[in-house]
């Protein structure tokens, strides 16, 4: 059971990290609502 615990935490991480990195790269369609990301996040952006 530990074993299965620690595994779907690591592909729920690997999960997370991809969703964010997406999220970093991409813009809102609507001009009023870009939600703010946090500071880390943005080291994950391919454009500066």
């Amino acid at each position: 059971m530990k074993k299965t615990l620690l595994r779907l935490g690591t592909s729920l991480a690997g999960l997370a990290l991809m969703i964010t990195a997406l999220n970093v790269n991409t813009t809102c369609l609507y001009v009023m609502h870009q939600p703010k990301l946090p500071e880390n996040a943005e080291k994950l952006s391919k454009f500066r």
